[in-house]
């Protein structure tokens, strides 16, 4: 890897923690730097749950279950079975490691921390060299507009299962929210070498980061060129329900479909698409966009996998 300077990444929970991985194995030292969309964080039993943060925590520190692709791994329940036991809401599930973390975030949150200094301290104990910044201090939260009418998006998402057809999204407190401190630092002192939107849902992942007030527009103007990996792949999502959610809004499923997202909402923003070696008929409309488009394999199923993608796109970049 020959490109030098940070680079900034931008990301939702699993798929994209995936590819952060595979650059934190590729810049192991502090020039990554992370941020993480917020607008999924909630309140469950009484526990500040912040659940992409939490995935991309666990990922990046070796803690994650990789074959459930959420939560901890060699993860214990007596506290969920005790919660059934006294009648309390358990469809959002924990583990009692996972309480562990959501224990700790309450106290420090008690105690006066804002999101991103609990956030950093976490990532210290658990030997994360990457820095990892929340969207955003102040709280912003998705809400899906459904067939059931709107909905909360962990509602959505876990209790649901993802199965009321949708037809639009809203993230409440977004219009206040302000881009996280230090994230405007970082633009301002030290440009990042390149800006990596990672393989997430558009929708519920990347618009909550690129919709804070200001934002997008800045990470536009700077000086770094700005890559996107498609979270589609041959028609199909990896992970999630972007596939589902592009159906029901009447979007063909397609990784040109989300850089036509990209390019009507935040113009000008892409300078590079990159799709999988299987979309590669999809080039000339990409280019047509606008935006340069690179081909590479991008499915990412083993921990070379994330190597090596990382790695195609830090030659980009170079």
């Amino acid at each position: 890897m020959t490109a030098t300077g940070n680079i900034l990444a931008l990301t939702g929970g699993v798929g994209g923690a995936k590819l952060c991985f595979g650059l934190a194995q590729a810049i192991p030292d502090p020039r990554l730097k992370i941020v993480v969309n917020t607008a999924d964080d909630f309140v469950h039993l009484g526990l500040p749950i912040s659940p992409d943060i939490d995935t991309l925590l666990y990922t990046l520190s070796g803690r994650s279950n990789e074959s459930q692709g959420w939560g901890r791994a060699d993860e214990s329940w007596q506290a969920l079975a005790v919660l059934e036991e006294l009648g309390a809401e358990t469809w959002f599930q924990l583990g009692d490691k996972d309480i562990a973390t959501h224990l700790w975030r309450r106290q420090a949150l008690a105690e006066g921390l804002d999101l991103s200094t609990l956030t950093g301290k976490l990532a210290g104990k658990w030997g994360v060299t990457a820095e990892i910044l929340p969207m955003s201090n102040d709280p912003v939260s998705t809400v899906v507009e459904t067939v059931l009418g709107p909905m909360p998006f962990q509602h959505y998402f876990v209790k649901h299962r993802c199965e009321p057809p949708v037809s639009g999204f809203a993230f409440t407190g977004i219009e206040a929210a302000r881009p996280n401190p230090r994230l405007l630092e970082l633009l301002d002192s030290a440009p990042p070498a390149a800006i990596v939107i990672c393989p997430s849902n558009p929708f519920v992942s990347v618009d909550p980061i690129l919709s804070i007030p200001g934002l997008w527009q800045r990470l536009r103007d700077c000086a770094a060129p700005v890559l996107a990996v498609s979270p589609i792949v041959a028609g199909m999502a990896i992970k999630g329900p972007t596939a589902k959610m592009m159906s029901e809004l009447r979007m063909p499923v397609t990784a040109h479909a989300v850089a036509a997202h990209y390019q009507q909402r935040y113009p000008g923003l892409l300078d590079y698409f990159i799709l999988d070696d299987s979309d590669a008929t999809l080039v000339d409309d990409i280019d047509k966009l606008g935006i340069h488009s690179a081909v590479t394999g991008t499915v990412m199923t083993t921990m070379a996998d994330k190597r090596r993608l990382a790695d195609t796109l830090l030659e980009l970049i170079a």
